[in-house]
């Protein structure tokens, strides 16, 4: 489908940017390799080549706030760009509202084997859509009523929310808390995980009824 020339590795976990940096090499040596830390960055690199790419994406780690987000940048450069999301946790709502509406987004999770990862990125590579059998399950899953998640967030994971939802980056919120961006994140994720959400959007619909933040200090 596609002629792959460049990779850009968005993920902010370094061991797993390394890891799917050595795994690209290994598989298509002749690709260039780029790495972006956040949204914007990503954006600018896809603006600034009309190369054919393949994104490699830990959405669960960077800076979208919905779902939306992420399919108009996809499909803003559907022609040229084929997406693989490999991230830890993705809701099935999440699953079905982006693989329905994108062709070049595919999806495997960092917990899938090491022969499983290197088939997404084979598939990825060569310009093919891949969605693994794991997503696929989690897809079609309709939960029971005794499987909803119990919402226990900390004492830190809300304040972390209450900052998100007065519209503080990442970077932010760290320095802030005098604490690393990988800490952040890594409580992002947690909230996301126990909230049943992906995106930032629904995060903070959940700060608002809970009354962590009320309509003065939320940020929209």
């Amino acid at each position: 489908m596609k002629n792959i020339q460049r990779v850009i590795i968005a993920d902010n976990q370094p061991m797993t940017a390394y890891a799917l940096e050595r795994l690209t090499s290994e598989i298509r040596p002749s690709a260039y390799i780029e790495h972006a830390t956040e949204r914007r960055e990503l954006t600018q690199m896809l603006n600034s080549s009309d190369a054919t790419t393949a994104v490699l994406l830990d959405y669960t780690l960077f800076d979208f706030e919905n779902q939306e987000q992420l399919i108009l940048l996809a499909e803003g450069a559907k022609s040229r760009t084929i997406w693989l999301l490999v991230s830890d946790e993705l809701t099935s709502g999440f699953l079905r509202y982006v693989l329905y509406n994108t062709e070049n987004v595919g999806v495997v999770f960092k917990d899938a084997t090491i022969e499983v990862i290197h088939d997404a990125l084979s598939q990825t590579l060569a310009g093919n859509q891949y969605v693994s059998q794991h997503a696929t399950k989690i897809l079609f899953h309709k939960p029971h009523p005794e499987e909803t998640l119990k919402i226990d967030l900390t004492q830190t994971e809300r304040e972390v929310l209450k900052l998100i939802a007065q519209g503080k980056t990442t970077k932010e919120i760290a320095a802030e808390r005098f604490s690393s961006i990988h800490t952040i994140n890594s409580h992002r994720k947690n909230i996301f995980r126990k909230l049943n959400v992906n995106c930032v959007h629904d995060a903070l619909k959940y700060a608002l009824r809970s009354g962590l933040v009320d309509e003065s200090e939320f940020y929209i």
